[in-house]
Parts: C-alpha cells; structure tokens; sequence
C-alpha cells in the first residue's frame, strides 16, 4: 500500500504499482541479502492488508525475534509513512522519521510510491524489498532455519500449484477487486470490479463449507492472502469502498471462516480495527472528503463461537500455535474487539 496523493484517491483509475525493488533474502544470499537473525527491519502500517499478510506470516514462523518490527502511523502525508507513534517521531533502529528516506538511501530520486511492507537493512539504512507478493513466500521458506520449533508449513511443495492458483483468483478478483471497485471514477468500472468481488467470493463459499482452510487439512499461504481482505470487510470494503451487495456478517460460511482464522493465535493479534478504519476514511479523502470515521461496525462478534473445528483440520498441522505477543507489539485496547 502505497503512500501520498491523499486527495487523488478515486480521481483516476486504479492500477496497482509492481513492486519496483524487488531483491529478495534468501539462504544462499543470492541477491546480495542473505537471510540473517538481527539485520532486518520489517516497515508496515497496521492498516494495509498486503503488509499485514508480513505481520501474520511473521508471527506464525516465530520470526519475531529475529526481524524486527517497525509500524508506522496509519495516517500517511504526502512524504509517505511516517514513524510518528515513535517517541520524538523517529523510529528508533532505523532512526529516520519516514519511510522514504530508506527508499531515498537505496535509490535517490526514486520516482515510484513508498509502499508498505518494506524490508529495511538496518546496517545500511537501505530498502531491501517492497516486492509484496514475494516476501511472504520468502519467509515461509527462505527463512526456515530461523523458523520457531513447530512452525507450519505455510507453502507446502506438494500443494503449491493450487495454492498458486487460488491465490491468483483472490488476488485478482478481491485482494485488488475491492480496491478497484472502491478507486472506480466511473459506474461501469466499479460495477465490474464490485461484482467480480462478489462472484469470487460466491464461488469460494461453497469450497469453505466442505473444509476449513482453503488448500489442504492447515493453514496455508492462501488462507493468510484472504484473511487480510475479509477481516476489513464490513470495517471499510464495504462501505468506503462501496462493496455492499452484502456483508461478510451475512454470509455464514464466510462470517464463521474468518472468525476460526481471527481466532488462531498470529492472526487476530494483529489485527488492528482503529487503525484500518483511520486510515482508509481519513487518507483516502478523494473518496471521503469529510474524512469522517464511522462508529461501526459492531467488532463484538469476532469473538463468537465458529464451529469449524467440526470439518476437521488442524490449524498447524503437527505443530504448535505461537507463544505470546513479544511486549511492545500489542494491539492497543481501542483497535481490539
């Protein structure tokens, strides 16, 4: 999720940027970024659903204490995130107020958006990655040798070529589909990206009320890339971004899904609800203007009793949940159920 231009947003047609640095870390170093406990700074706003799929991947494999963690402040301005939840608004590893001085560090004059997750080197200050699609990929099977006893197998070889394949529709039709229905500046365009949401979300129904997980007995890849999208979906899709032919809360094969995944330890302790609703009502003032946050939804739900434990299924498979939240990651009272 990219940053600056608040008032542009549903004033041109969406398109979403490729990943412009897209090095990647891995074992062998093959890139010049070796995989290596200490030296990397994950950036992301608690708000964007591509850098939350990093922070949900993260605490699964029990990466935590390893790559480190920086969450910039919801509300971006035009010289992109900022670190103004930081004490003197600095974060205090990288020591830099905005995102875009480690972009400036890797690349000056980088003419593209600042986009979160960023991966940040922090002896050198310079942005390794923002390629959103891969580095999730990347810690679940670059990073093994740092992975926590009894982390899943988030992307199983024996499975990848359908968990590919589902992530390529949801991807399409509502990971992007949701933002192209809401950055829409005209009738046509929005009413094919907001049926196009629907129509996937229609099909993967009746997929979701035969199994729990979308590929296989545990939880995948697949499953971390829709959460994120179905968790802010009552919250914002379906209102700010005008994808209201019905709720999540309203579909209960999907309603109780989501649930199961908020539910399981590395997701819904990640989950913010202040800070995507802030963000998405008073950055995007293109398509709200007051920058008024609505009061709702009611978030008590997230909470109620899901029952898919009934199709079977382990959420880790052999393995184990991870342990706590490590002090100082916590949600904020006001951003929970």
């Amino acid at each position: 999720m990219g940053g600056g231009g608040n008032s542009t947003y549903g004033m041109k047609s969406f398109k979403r940027s490729k990943s412009h640095f897209a090095d990647r870390i891995t074992a062998d170093g093959r890139d010049g970024w070796p995989v290596e406990a200490g030296r990397y700074r994950l950036v992301v706003s608690r708000a964007c659903p591509w850098a939350s799929r990093a922070l949900v991947s993260r605490r699964l494999l029990g990466l935590e204490h390893v790559l480190s963690l920086a969450v910039a402040d919801p509300i971006q301005d035009d010289r992109s995130w900022r670190f103004s939840l930081d004490p003197d608004g600095r974060d205090p590893v990288l020591g830099i107020r905005f995102l875009s001085e480690a972009y400036d560090r890797r690349e000056t004059g980088y003419p593209g958006g600042v986009s979160v997750p960023a991966i940040v080197d922090v002896p050198s200050g310079k942005l390794v990655t923002n390629d959103y699609q891969q580095l999730t990929l990347d810690l679940a099977t670059e990073w093994t040798a740092l992975h926590r006893d009894g982390a899943p197998d988030l992307y199983p070889h024996t499975l990848r070529d359908e968990i590919d394949s589902v992530m390529a529709d949801v991807y399409q039709d509502v990971n992007n589909g949701v933002y192209r229905a809401g950055f829409a500046t005209d009738q046509e365009e929005y009413e094919a990206a907001c049926a196009g949401v629907f129509r996937r979300l229609e099909l993967l129904t009746p997929r979701l009320a035969r199994q729990r997980y979308l590929v296989g007995g545990t939880i995948t890849e697949a499953d971390i890339r829709l959460f994120t999208t179905l968790v802010r979906f009552d919250a914002v899709y379906h209102g700010h971004f005008k994808c209201n032919r019905w709720k999540l809360t309203e579909n209960p094969v999907l309603w109780a899904y989501v649930r199961d995944l908020y539910q399981t330890p590395g997701f819904g302790d990640t989950v913010d609800f202040d800070h995507i609703k802030r963000h998405y009502y008073q950055v995007h003032a293109g398509i709200n203007p007051t920058r008024i946050v609505p009061l709702g939804p009611d978030l008590s739900g997230w909470l109620t009793p899901h029952h898919r434990e009934e199709l079977g299924g382990r959420p880790f498979d052999e393995g184990t949940p991870p342990g706590p939240v490590p002090a100082g990651e916590e949600v904020a009272a006001q951003g929970r159920p």
